[in-house]
């Protein structure tokens, strides 16, 4: 239990009451059933797989400390939201994303390729929007928030949120539609 907490630079303490040590348990149990997800969840903000593990390492730190506390209501919640402001934080300082190509050491099926040559183009594509907009776009198709529970948790108006969605899928579309894989293209041609 403080073993895993430890690695994600969270130190619990086991001094103290019997309560103190039974929320470790339940933060453990927490992270270990929350972290492929938030990794997924920071991945798709950040767009590096370095930066997501720095970011949800950061939030669950943070985290730790509320939880402690008994400040935590909703730990899925609280997580993103601390994942957005931290994301928001470093982007504001100047923060840099690196976009970087993964070649599968081993040949894969024809549709395997052609999911993962989609994905990634969803990812660059992403990768393209300014912050605010990426994060509208993550919270509402990645994490299925309705519009209210993205302006409340953003601490934006939900009209914000309803004109940055609609300008980032146009920006999408626009994006995608221009960035059409050759292979589609020649494909199309050769009908």
């Amino acid at each position: 239990m403080a073993g895993r907490l430890t690695a994600l630079g969270v130190s619990p303490t086991t001094e103290g009451a019997a309560e103190r040590l039974a929320s470790s348990e339940e933060f453990e149990e927490f992270v270990a059933g929350a972290l492929p997800r938030l990794l997924r969840f920071a991945h798709l903000l950040t767009g590096s797989g370095a930066e997501a593990e720095d970011l949800v390492q950061t939030a669950l730190a943070r985290s730790w400390r509320a939880w402690r506390s008994g400040r935590i209501e909703d730990p899925q919640a609280f997580v993103r939201k601390v994942m957005i402001n931290r994301h928001a934080t470093w982007r504001r300082r100047g923060g840099r994303e690196t976009v970087v190509a993964n070649v599968p050491d081993r040949a894969t099926a024809v549709e395997e390729t052609k999911r993962i040559e989609n994905r990634d183009a969803m990812c660059r594509a992403l990768l393209t929007l300014p912050p605010r907009q990426r994060t509208v776009i993550v919270l509402r198709y990645y994490e299925d928030l309705s519009e209210l529970e993205i302006a409340d948790l953003m601490g934006i108006s939900p009209g914000t949120v309803k004109s940055q969605a609609a300008r980032a899928l146009r920006h999408l579309a626009a994006t995608l539609t221009t960035a059409e894989p050759a292979t589609d293209r020649d494909e199309r041609s050769r009908r």
